[in-house]
Formats: structure tokens, sequence, C-alpha cells
């Protein structure tokens, strides 16, 4: 797979398909932008017999058309052939022309951006159910691939689908952004050269956005993309956070509205306090709101260490939006040199730390494979502890790893744009941190304070009586 980089464990889930010896109806699903389609098309180049794409905000008129010129146009057949004035009528002509080219061998029917066929009343997923359940599942030599970056119809209609569909899904992929190993290699391989402490700059600002990174232009230094891409009027995101939410949700106001509030709140959210920040009731329309964003890889969901999930904590984990919503949103500034000269605010400093720390948390298994323990089987969580009297001191940990070899990681995450420094004040933070940790979870276990930080801490005084290992953002692009 040349023009591919990285989905090794989703290209093997889709070669497994080739091989069975049974229909296979494949769900792939996952946010915009992140590579669906040519995951698809590339993985089976030699065995895609038919590709059908809805089209955005079309009626259902011009879905069918669509529909029916691209059979006609692929596959060879005369116009006079596929006249359907209904999707029921659409699927029986798909069928009579896809039984004689998948007799001797396995073919993919490839049916992109399902939701937008999907228009008001009329029947596009009952009739697709019907053309799989009646016919296709009995098709031995067929791959049926369903795919669809509208997040919220792609869960509730086909992942939790409670009709015709339910446990008809025989293979799922969630395509998630790159991690920092597959963003170098495919910056690498559009010839663009670059430290790896550019490339986390471009990640903290972009994540592993595929199209997103394609857009870097070779030559150019990372300031100067951020600035052409984000801060000129005609930018390439510079209207994608509106355009992202609602491709992927619809009405999106309230993804929005529980987006920004956990921007503003870098330490996570419980769902109460979700409830109480964005006035949302705690009730099935919430759930279905926190799940979609789960999905779409927008927040992430952390237990804290010795708490059950009713007590999770959210936290913003997209780092384009976190991006947008601190220095975009609402901005006025715009055209060469306006992120330079954000980076000198003590708005860029706070977000460097927060966007660092996201980063690393998206990167645990190449921290636990730096740290030599990989082998171990451990459980990583979020850990705050909140002054119940005035006497007390309160306490957050950015990242804790609970190791089954009587072990515990208390992991400080630091961004620096040199050799972090640590002091006397900050030494005496970190242990008292500990100190309040050992108290208040009364573990047996041994607590080793690591520091992650971009360049590496520097081994003074402070360092040998504080910190017990530590780790540079090289860790992070750590190959797997």
């Amino acid at each position: 797979m040349k023009n591919l980089i990285g989905r090794q464990a989703e290209i093997k889930v889709l070669q497994e398909a080739l091989v069975s010896n049974s229909a296979e109806l494949v769900a792939i699903y996952g946010r915009r932008r992140v590579g669906k389609t040519h995951l698809i098309r590339t993985v089976y180049q030699k065995e895609l017999i038919l590709e059908l794409t809805g089209i955005n905000n079309a009626p259902f008129t011009e879905q069918i058309e669509n529909f029916s010129l691209t059979i006609a146009r692929t596959l060879k057949v005369p116009i006079s052939r596929i006249t359907p004035t209904s999707w029921l009528q659409a699927f029986h002509v798909l069928m009579d022309v896809l039984e004689p080219l998948i007799k001797e061998e396995k073919k993919v029917l490839f049916l992109d951006e399902l939701p937008w066929f999907d228009t008001h009343k009329a029947g596009f997923l009952s009739a697709f159910d019907h053309f799989w359940n009646t016919w296709a599942s009995k098709q031995d030599n067929l791959i049926v691939v369903i795919c669809g970056s509208a997040a919220s119809w792609m869960i509730q209609n086909i992942v939790r689908n409670k009709g015709g569909l339910h446990n008809r899904i025989t293979r799922r992929l969630r395509l998630m952004p790159f991690n920092l190993h597959e963003t170098a290699l495919f910056l690498e391989s559009q010839n663009i050269d670059l430290t790896p402490y550019q490339i986390l700059q471009l990640y903290m600002v972009m994540g592993g956005i595929p199209h997103y990174l394609k857009n870097v232009k070779r030559g150019e230094s990372v300031t100067q993309a951020i600035d052409r891409m984000c801060f000129t009027h005609d930018g390439f995101l510079s209207d994608e956070f509106m355009d992202l939410y609602t491709a992927l949700f619809g009405s999106s106001d309230k993804h929005e509205l529980v987006v920004k509030a956990l921007a503003h709140k870098p330490s996570g959210m419980t769902r109460n306090e979700i409830v109480d920040s964005c006035k949302i009731p705690s009730g099935g329309t919430l759930t279905q709101l926190l799940e979609e964003l789960l999905q779409s890889g927008f927040i992430s969901e952390y237990i804290p260490f010795n708490k059950t999930s009713k007590e999770n904590i959210y936290k913003l984990s997209d780092e384009f939006s976190l991006f947008y919503i601190k220095f975009m949103d609402n901005s006025k500034a715009f055209g060469q040199g306006t992120w330079q000269s954000k980076t000198s605010s003590n708005v860029w400093k706070t977000w460097c730390g927060l966007a660092f720390e996201s980063s690393c948390l998206k990167h645990i298994p190449q921290i636990k494979k730096a740290l030599g323990i990989s082998g171990v089987y451990s459980e990583q969580s979020a850990w705050r502890y909140v002054a119940k009297e005035d006497t007390e001191q309160g306490a957050q940990i950015d990242l804790l790893i609970d190791r089954q070899d009587n072990c515990m990681n208390l992991c400080e995450i630091k961004f620096s744009l040199t050799e972090y420094e640590l002091d006397k004040k900050n030494a005496e933070n970190l242990n008292q941190k500990r100190r309040i940790f050992l108290a208040q979870s009364k573990t047996k276990k041994s607590v080793f304070i690591t520091m992650l930080t971009t360049f590496g801490v520097k081994e003074n005084s402070h360092y040998f009586s504080t910190v017990h290992n530590q780790l540079t953002m090289d860790a992070l692009f750590e190959k797997l």
C-alpha cells in the first residue's frame, strides 16, 4: 500500500474481508478529512467495481438520478435500463447489474457519504436494509462498504441501529487522525522537511488530519503555514470550524457549546459540570451528544483513579477546535505575521501547555514504550483532589499510569521552548502533589514522578531530589 501512511490495523481488517467465505458489510466512519475514502479506494483498488456517493444537501430526485447515472457510466449499462422512481426500485436495479459481476471472485460495492442519500421521507435506509438482508447478505463474493462523515447519522442509524441492520455489520472501523509518527511520515511523503519540534507545533494546531497536513507547503515555515491557512480571509482553515461541526452533526449548536465549555476548562468537566455550564438537561439528548463527540474524536473520556464511570471526566482533545476557540474565534487579526505576533502572549503560553498535554495523552502507548513498561499491564487515568477545608490543599495529576508491577508513574507534562529547569517552588509543588495523592489514595504502590517535556529537564539539585525519570517529546514520535 504505497499510497497509505499508517492504517495498518485498518488495512488488515479490510484485507481479511477479502478472503472471508461470506458476504461482508463493512462500516467505516470518522470525522471528515480524516482519509476514509482514500483508505477504501487504495486497499480495494483492484476489487472495487462500483462507487456510489451521496450529494450533500441534494433532494431525493437528484440523489437517485446521480445514483442511476453513476451505475450506467461505471458499469456501461444502457440508461434505459435504469429508471427507478424510488430507493426500493434503485436497489433492485443494483442487484440486477451486480449479480453477474460477482459470480467468479470477490468484489466491492462502496457507498460513500451514505447519510447524504437519506433525505427526508425518501425511504433510503429501509430500502438499503431490505437490499442487504434479502439479497446482498447471501452473496458470498460481495463486500458492501458503507462510509460517512456525518457521525451523528452513522452512529444512530448504523452503529446503534435497532432495526433491520441491528448486528448486521460484519466489520466496523472508526478511522482516527494520524499519531505523531504517522504525521512525520506523511509530511516526509510530501517532501516537507521539518524538525520534530516543528512537526509537534503543526500537530498542536491541526492534529493528525491528513487533509489539513496536505495543505502545508514545501519550503515554508510552520509559522507561515499557520498564517496562510488560519489567518487569511480565504485561508483553507478559516471557515473549517463551522463547516466541520455542521457537516458532522447537522444541528450542531449544542455540540459546539460543549466543546467551547471544555476549551475553557483544561482540567476537564464531569457530566454534571457540563449540565450546569451548558444548561443542557442530563438525559438521553446529552448522552447521545457526548457519544457523538467521543466517537468523532473531539473529546476524550477519563475515569479518575479509584472512581466509578459515573464520575468520568470529559476533556477537549481535538487540537484544531482548541486552537480555533483560543485564537481564531471572533479574531480581527489577519494577514502575514499574525501568528508570530500571538506567540509572545500569555494566551499562547497557556494554549501551548494545554495542546502539548492533549498531544501527550493521545500517545500513551508510546509513553509506556519509552518508559520500558509496554509489557506490563497498566491502566491510565487523570486524578484530582478538591480541598474540602481551608486548611487543605488540592492537587491535580495530568496522567497517572497505574501498573500491575506494584508501581505508578505520576506524570507531569510541561511545554517549554528550551530545556525545562525545575526550581525550588515547582519541585516543592510536585512533591506536595505526590504527598497528597499518597494520602488520599492510600496506595501501597511505589509512586514515581515522571516529567514529560519538549526538550527535557535540566538535571540540577531540584531535579535529583524530586524527579525519578523523564521523557522528551521524541518519545511521542516512537513507532509502535
